[in-house]
């Protein structure tokens, strides 16, 4: 049997449909930024942005400096936000590939300033500001001020600011709506101080989804684009998942009651029944969490995870009645004879989040049809 042991299935025509929905809802001046940091969330950034760029997206924001010089690569004209460690040494790197640093730091920006005034070079940038994240950026209550030092340092060509919400939606909203009144200072304190004409950029997925109002010039678009956040009622658009995650069984056991499974028999059989084991593990990025009550689709169902998942293999459950013979397809994400399962369903059954599944995978990305170890 010529094929890997697991594989993704990328219909790049959904991600296309994805993008469309959220662009029919934007205001004309405000940009989407596709967010392909993370191997596009483990979709493929070359494959991802390809399509997106063909799909009319211009902007895109990764998070390390290899992404950005992958991404230029592929794309010599798009516009290219890097959010991440930006040291003086990267600069006429940075500056020769037109990739545009987000800073993080007034310390940040006045190296970096000092770096590109010993250079003789001026390097365009968007500088974020705090309001609460407290991950990245200048603290807002001091932001204007820090602002007009780095611009006076020279250098520096401030074209854009940012933030990042900490949540926007239920107990987090009001919290939300503090961060946005923050930023607003900020930009008022700017344009006092002759600032004009900024790239301003705050909106996330969630953000986007409920906040139209906050699209300013542009929307930093991630995991909605990827089918999460977006296939429940109530935001602005919906948007469907196009990564299937596959697998095969390698082998089918028939065994009576009692009979244990795998490391520790934290499993054993309560009826006679048919076992598959399938050819993926947590090497595979197939969580040991999923032990004992995650599930996949095989033969167009439900089977349940048994016993702890290992290395290399996992053993499912598939029922007294078989019907599932050795090479058969094993979807371990995705759609399946009517059934599906999500990144979302395979967060809860983790107790995580869809983005650390999506990208835990150590499956390579082909478009649909192909396949990939």
């Amino acid at each position: 049997m010529n094929r890997p042991n697991a594989w993704l299935e990328i219909d790049l025509d959904v991600l296309q449909a994805n993008l469309e929905a959220a662009r029919a809802v934007l205001p004309p001046q405000a940009e989407i930024i596709q967010v392909v940091k993370a191997n596009a969330y483990g979709h493929g950034l070359e494959a991802v942005a390809r399509r997106a760029h063909q799909s009319g997206v211009r902007w895109f924001l990764v998070a390390r400096r290899d992404e950005a010089l992958a991404l230029r690569a592929v794309l010599p004209k798009a516009g290219v936000l890097l959010l991440g460690a930006v040291w003086p040494a990267d600069i006429p790197e940075l500056l020769a590939n037109a990739i545009t640093p987000v800073l993080v730091s007034e310390e940040q920006g006045h190296t970096l300033a000092a770096e590109a005034r010993r250079l003789g070079l001026t390097l365009p940038c968007h500088v974020k500001i705090d309001t609460g994240m407290g991950r990245f950026g200048l603290v807002w209550s001091g932001a204007s001020q820090a602002l007009g030092r780095l611009r006076a340092a020279g250098g520096l060509d401030i074209r854009g600011l940012c933030m990042h919400f900490s949540a926007v939606a239920g107990d987090g909203k009001p919290f939300a709506l503090i961060q946005r009144a923050r930023f607003a200072e900020v930009e008022k304190a700017c344009r006092a101080q002759g600032m004009t004409g900024l790239f301003m950029h705050i909106s996330n997925s969630a953000a986007f989804q409920v906040q139209p109002e906050w699209d300013l010039e542009g929307v930093r678009l991630g995991i909605l684009t990827y089918g999460y956040g977006g296939r429940q009622a109530g935001g602005r658009v919906q948007t469907r998942p196009f990564l299937q995650w596959k697998t095969c069984v390698v082998q089918i056991k028939h065994v009576p009651e009692g009979f244990p499974v795998s490391y520790l028999s934290t499993h054993v059989t309560t009826e006679p029944t048919t076992l598959a084991t399938i050819d993926v593990g947590y090497s595979d990025g197939f969580s040991r969490l999923m032990s004992n009550h995650g599930e996949v689709l095989v033969a167009g169902r439900r089977a349940k995870v048994v016993g702890r998942v290992t290395m290399n293999f996992t053993v499912i459950d598939v029922g007294p009645q078989g019907g599932v013979e050795v090479g058969d397809e094993v979807v371990l994400m995705g759609e399946q004879g009517g059934a599906s399962i999500w990144a979302d369903d395979i967060a809860r059954w983790c107790q995580t989040i869809p983005y650390e599944v999506l990208t835990s995978i150590r499956s390579q990305p082909l478009p649909t049809g192909s396949v990939s170890a």
